[in-house]
């Protein structure tokens, strides 16, 4: 006798269908359109709170620039004012002033005339350049940017000063003992058109220019 084989039935699943209509799509949409606003919201809000950290960051160590600069301008003052006392007495005293050129035309500045250099220091600007990259200057008003651009303008005609010092001493006609009262005159024009005469103002403004950055 035979066994009968089961009889597979095809049994039809029913399908569900869920209609939704426009007011879902359009929540959906909406939702959507919502988290991308948000996102570009947050992250805009970080940058700003980013920038504006690192604008007061800047600001911060451009004053202290400023402030050490001040300091070394106001010593550096003083110590051109001595190199200028000093010209005054090789221009007084031939004795004194062989000893800065002599007879073979050798210069001996340092143990003459300017014992520390033509410049006691160097004035920096490396946070003044950092400050133009990164457009600070577009976050402060345009008074505080037109004094800060004179104060370093000035500080860098303080610092060629050195160059066209050096011009006068090493030219070839300078070092001739017979122009050597020339020469020294010429040294004690440039520390007074270069230095001297700048300084007081330079200074000055150093000082009002750290007391605007301790606004920001």
């Amino acid at each position: 006798m035979q066994s009968k084989k089961p009889i597979k039935e095809n049994i039809k699943h029913p399908i569900v269908r869920v209609e939704r209509d426009w007011k879902e799509y359009l929540g959906e949409c909406l939702l959507i359109v919502f988290s991308v606003i948000l996102a570009l919201v947050v992250t805009e809000f970080i940058n700003n709170l980013d920038d504006k950290k690192r604008t007061s960051e800047i600001m911060h160590e451009l004053k202290d620039e400023l402030i050490e600069n001040k300091n070394m301008e106001e010593e550096q003052y003083d110590y051109h004012l001595q190199v200028l006392k000093n010209i005054d007495s090789a221009l007084h005293r031939p004795d004194f002033a062989k000893k800065f050129i002599n007879d073979s035309g050798e210069i001996d500045l340092t143990n003459t005339i300017a014992p520390e250099g033509v410049m006691s220091h160097d004035l920096n600007d490396v946070t003044w350049q950092i400050a133009k990259q990164n457009n600070i200057f577009s976050k402060i008003d345009i008074s505080t940017y037109s004094l800060l651009n004179n104060v370093y303008n000035n500080q860098q005609r303080i610092t060629n000063s050195e160059d066209k010092i050096a011009q006068i001493i090493l030219s070839f006609e300078s070092r001739k003992p017979e122009n050597l009262r020339t020469t020294l005159i010429l040294l004690r024009d440039s520390y007074h058109g270069w230095d001297v005469d700048r300084a007081p103002g330079l200074i000055e403004n150093y000082q009002k220019a750290i007391d605007l950055l301790s606004n920001y």
